[in-house]
């Protein structure tokens, strides 16, 4: 049984991707790294996943992914190297508000580390790393999965970092077993809602929920854009698939929605569901970008500022490879406007809860 390797535990999809694994007993046997503040947190979770699997095993390692082998004392490395045959890279500092010196140091120097340490491994089957979508930065019109062309500029730093470090290990597909994936804005389970934080498309429920007590809730400019939001489930089931899938070896494919509905139709949609009624009138685009650079609106909303520049973003994901890989495992996508009820549900039961909310500076 092949021993597989995380980065990023104990977060959401790194667990989740875990549990995954272990229900389709792709593997019994994991090794994860976490930094030591994380210790604790990562136990708790190795329990919690052990209870449902047992006959599972989850090493917890303490290192850091920014130090050479991974912060790893010799001993360890001795004996972990030779037993790793998938490595799956998920740590990096996702937040679009990230200042650059510390997205650099996590997203595109500690992935330099990460592929030095995986070009160590004798037995290796697949390196599995996460980028992102958004590594396009600001390019519009169709962006393809073999495609990785630097934009005029990047949205955040964020977006840059992330390029950054896709372009590190790209230029290790002639040397090793990889496959890289972008996935679009991940959002909670399709069938259950669960999420364990609210970013992205959670924004914007926090937007609606604090603004429902006013007669009417506007729309927010003018857009003719579409918005690329995917299930965690989606994510899990397509890349444990590709993780063991030859066809996927090598290739970069977006984990994207491949039927994206209209940002206005989403937010139309979040509206109602929330309030019972549908967005009346239109705050121009200019307005709510200015607002949001006042700290204390951006609180009491919370809303980062970031967020509105994906709502003009004029972008199509191109996922013909992804699509024909992931048709031989019958994987499709759900559907965002026809699975938010289950979203918003979850959001509505525990938008109370603080350890879900993002940190609003």
């Amino acid at each position: 049984m092949k021993v597989h390797f995380f980065t990023g535990f104990p977060g959401f999809i790194s667990s989740q991707l875990i549990r995954t694994l272990f229900q389709k007993k792709q593997t019994q046997q994991v090794i994860a790294i976490v930094l030591a503040g994380e210790t604790i947190k990562a136990h708790q979770e190795k329990n919690k996943i052990l209870k449902e699997f047992p006959n599972g095993s989850i090493r917890i390692v303490e290192g850091d992914i920014t130090l050479p082998n991974l912060g790893l004392d010799n001993q360890l490395i001795e004996e972990i190297v030779p037993q790793i045959e998938v490595f799956w890279h998920l740590a990096a500092i996702y937040d679009l508000a990230v200042p650059r010196d510390i997205a650099w140091k996590v997203n595109v120097h500690g992935t330099t580390m990460v592929n030095e340490f995986v070009r160590t491994l004798p037995h290796l089957k697949r390196y599995m790393y996460f980028s992102t979508a958004y590594v396009a930065g600001t390019r519009e019109g169709v962006l393809r999965e073999n495609e990785l062309i630097r934009p005029f500029t990047f949205k955040n730093y964020y977006e840059e970092t992330k390029y950054e470090a896709e372009l590190r290990v790209e230029d290790l597909k002639s040397k090793i077993p990889l496959t890289i994936i972008r996935p679009g804005i991940v959002r909670g389970h399709s069938e259950t809602g669960e999420t364990i934080k609210f970013d992205g498309p959670y924004f914007f429920l926090n937007l609606v929920e604090r603004l429902k007590c006013l007669p009417i809730i506007p729309y927010i400019g003018q857009s003719t854009s579409t918005i690329n939001v995917v299930p965690v489930d989606y994510i899990l089931n397509a890349s444990t698939f590709l993780a063991s899938e030859q066809e996927a070896e090598g290739k970069t494919l977006h984990l994207t929605d491949p039927n994206p509905h209209p940002v206005q139709e989403v937010y139309r949609t979040m509206v109602k569901l929330v309030t019972n009624a549908y967005p009346k009138g239109r705050l121009p685009f200019a307005w709510a970008k200015l607002s949001l650079q006042i700290p204390f609106i951006r609180r009491k909303l919370g809303v980062e500022q970031e967020t509105l520049d994906y709502l003009t973003w004029n972008a199509t994901f191109d996922t013909t490879e992804a699509q024909q890989i992931l048709q031989k495992g019958g994987i499709t996508c759900p559907d965002f406007i026809q699975t938010m009820p289950r979203m918003i549900d979850f959001y509505l039961a525990h938008k109370e809860d603080k350890s879900y909310q993002i940190q609003i500076k």
